[in-house]
């Protein structure tokens, strides 16, 4: 079974996981939301070999990707949070932070219908005052936020993960961008999609 799901699309520190997290609270087009955040359930993956366990620690260290000859590995942590969560076909998952590639989004295309792609629009300058000030609250205690590995990830996400954009598009999922600045709450994000989709 595909289920259907929206894709969360910006650089680290755009505020992905704060919309993910208001959008499972709230819910979205009269649909109920389940926010997959992969960054969070690949640090408490649980039910992995040692050899699979000592590589994604190894994946969060380096700021890298998971490619195609690894990405059953992210197959199972999705698998894992879908039976967890009890997602129902009539439910919306909230993709955020895969797929990453469009690699990724090829070996998804099986077990995911993307409806639409929520492209939030934030520049490097506002990226960094975003993690500097904390503003979606979700920064704490993160040791992935040192200044070399956030230019990593967000070189990563301009030569990476932005085609996914145009990937999206060709396969006729509306993009949906969504501007954030500096101060910008998830709430204030939300009220975009709601527009577009009325």
């Amino acid at each position: 079974m595909r289920h259907q799901a929206i894709l969360l699309i910006g650089p680290t520190g755009s505020g992905k996981s704060p919309l993910g997290r208001w959008l499972e609270t709230h819910g979205l087009w009269g649909r109920r939301c389940h926010h997959f955040d992969f960054g969070m359930n690949l640090r408490a993956a649980s039910g992995l070999t040692p050899e699979e366990t000592r590589f994604l620690q190894d994946v969060l260290k380096r700021g890298a990707l998971l490619e195609n000859d690894t990405f059953h590995i992210a197959l199972k942590i999705l698998n894992a949070f879908l039976a967890g969560h009890h997602v129902q076909p009539i439910d919306l998952l909230v993709m955020n932070g895969l797929p990453r590639h469009v690699g990724q989004a090829e070996s998804l295309s099986g077990r995911l219908e993307f409806i639409a792609v929520v492209h939030l629009v934030c520049d490097a300058m506002t990226a960094w005052e975003r993690l500097r000030k904390n503003t979606g609250g979700d920064r704490a205690a993160r040791e992935d936020d040192t200044r070399e590995l956030v230019e990593k990830k967000l070189r990563i996400f301009n030569e990476r993960t932005a085609p996914l954009l145009a990937h999206y598009r060709a396969c006729g999922a509306p993009v949906m961008e969504v501007e954030v600045g500096a101060e910008t709450q998830p709430a204030e994000m939300a009220k975009s999609l709601f527009i577009v989709a009325t």
